[in-house]
């Protein structure tokens, strides 16, 4: 399968250990964003995954680069140029902090760029699924079009098309984001959804509601997932996947974990690669939610964890003795 994701990938700060913003003395760095997440993910597991993107001509935009084909991604469609690489800071949080997140992203290379700027035909060409998310379109009116363009570019090629609602309070308001999700949703096969962004962006909640979503927005599956916060440290997880009159509900995690940061890209990831690879819906359910548990016990952006960690997990199978 081959798969196509669009958006921004960002310079990643984060305080050492569980430093606040206002005592860090040092950071750790590395490169991350929703679809490049996905697509790394995906490559990790032996797909082949490109990411379209627009980065600096300079030796930070190479290191993005690099970082990305480290892992098999293919980059030939990152374009070179712009001023500046976008940048999210991280505060872990603890006991009853919560982690926090703040961007330095205006006016980036890739929020920028304009949709004549890419060639639609050589990014499509031979490849089988789009996938997208909200935070693209958030990122200024070029992006919103570029978005837009995209979806369009890839329907038009008969690909399957993903988009991730993603809602970002800090860069939209919630009318602006359901106005512009809306136009993205009339392309859409797949779309993934948290159960609060269902209700405050499209007012669909209730016992009925992943039907309500799919029939109103003509989608093929459509995918709920739900967090609940004991404190910074432990979540629990689990997700609803609705297809064609069927709703499943997949295996619930209890996690401890390490970073919070890319689970829904893994379990984005997840969905693809389940869906594309024709795995019936239960399987499906339960195979995405065992990579985005997964992401959460490792530091960074993406699931690094390999396709038979995740396999054995989705199947029940427990990981936590050392394997020798």
């Amino acid at each position: 399968m081959k798969i196509v994701t669009l958006g921004e990938i960002m310079l990643r700060l984060t305080s050492h250990g569980y430093d606040r913003f206002v005592q860090a003395q040092t950071f750790e760095a590395n490169y991350g964003g929703a679809e490049a997440n996905v697509a790394a993910t995906l490559s990790v597991w032996g797909e082949d995954a490109r990411f379209v993107s627009k980065v600096p001509a300079h030796e930070i935009g190479q290191a993005v680069i690099n970082t990305l084909r480290s892992v098999g991604v293919d980059t030939r469609f990152v374009l070179r140029g712009g001023e500046r690489l976008g940048i999210y800071f991280v505060e872990r949080g603890a006991d009853s902090r919560a982690s926090k997140v703040i961007y330095d992203r205006k006016n980036s290379a890739f929020s920028l760029s304009e949709a004549k700027e890419y060639d639609w035909d050589a990014i499509f060409a031979g490849a089988d699924w789009f996938h997208v998310t909200g935070i693209t379109p958030a990122l200024g009116k070029n992006a919103e079009q570029l978005a837009l363009t995209a979806c369009q570019e890839a329907k038009k090629r008969g690909l399957t098309l993903s988009f991730d609602v993603n809602y970002r309070s800090k860069l939209w308001g919630t009318e602006q984001a359901k106005n512009v999700s809306e136009k993205l949703l009339g392309y859409t096969d797949v779309c993934i959804v948290n159960e609060n962004q269902a209700m405050e962006l499209f007012g669909i909640s209730g016992e009925n509601a992943m039907r309500e979503f799919a029939e109103k927005y003509s989608l093929r599956c459509v995918a709920f997932t739900y967090r609940r916060t004991e404190d910074a440290l432990h979540n629990r997880i689990w997700s609803t996947l609705y297809s064609e009159g069927k709703s499943v509900k997949s295996r619930e995690y209890r996690m401890e974990m390490i970073d919070r940061i890319g689970g829904g890209d893994a379990f984005a990831a997840g969905l693809v690669y389940a869906l594309g690879h024709d795995f019936e819906l239960q399987r499906a359910a339960d195979f995405a939610e065992a990579a985005s548990c997964l992401k959460h016990s490792v530091p960074g952006d993406v699931c690094v964890c390999s396709l038979d960690e995740v396999l054995s997990l989705a199947e029940g199978k427990t990981l936590g003795r050392v394997s020798r």
